[in-house]
């Protein structure tokens, strides 16, 4: 069943019609939010920027943490570590 509907989002003073999945909508808000609160957070501190280089910045920002959070998810050090162990513990029992 497709569980689709139409929302809009007010992102930089732009609406935009998005057609998404239902159980989406929430985190779809909340990162429409988040944008738009670092917006105003520039805005405020730097009124003399242009839009353009507020929204790139805001776009570095939140690519930045993004990266960030999916290194800290990155589990392939300790499945490599895992592995190698496993090896070791193999070699052991094989040798009895």
């Amino acid at each position: 069943m497709n569980d689709k509907i139409k929302i809009n989002l007010n992102i930089a003073d732009s609406n935009y019609p998005l057609r998404i999945d239902r159980q989406e909508e929430e985190v779809v808000r909340k990162a429409a939010t988040k944008v738009n609160e670092r917006l105003n957070a520039y805005r405020s501190h730097y009124p003399q920027l242009e839009s353009e280089r507020i929204l790139a910045m805001v776009a570095y920002e939140l690519s930045l943490e993004n990266l960030k959070m999916k290194d800290r998810n990155d589990t392939r050090p300790f499945v490599n570590t895992i592995e190698k162990l496993t090896k070791e513990i193999e070699g052991y029992f094989s040798q009895e």
